[in-house]
């Protein structure tokens, strides 16, 4: 899947995605086959980080 390039629209489409349909980032990025680390370094340039807790980057 080819995810946005834009952090504030990449940061809603994951949190959608992980709020309706994965249990974790981990089941996301397996099942989507994306990189974990590309997702979190792109959305800490915006100063956002994944919380596994609520599984959801704020």
């Amino acid at each position: 899947m080819n995810l946005p390039e834009n952090p504030e629209i990449l940061l809603s489409v994951i949190n959608t995605k992980l709020r309706d349909f994965y249990p974790s980032l981990d089941e996301l990025c397996k099942s989507m086959d994306i990189e974990k680390e590309a997702i979190i370094e792109k959305l800490a340039k915006i100063d956002y980080a994944y919380q596994p807790e609520i599984n959801q980057f704020i």
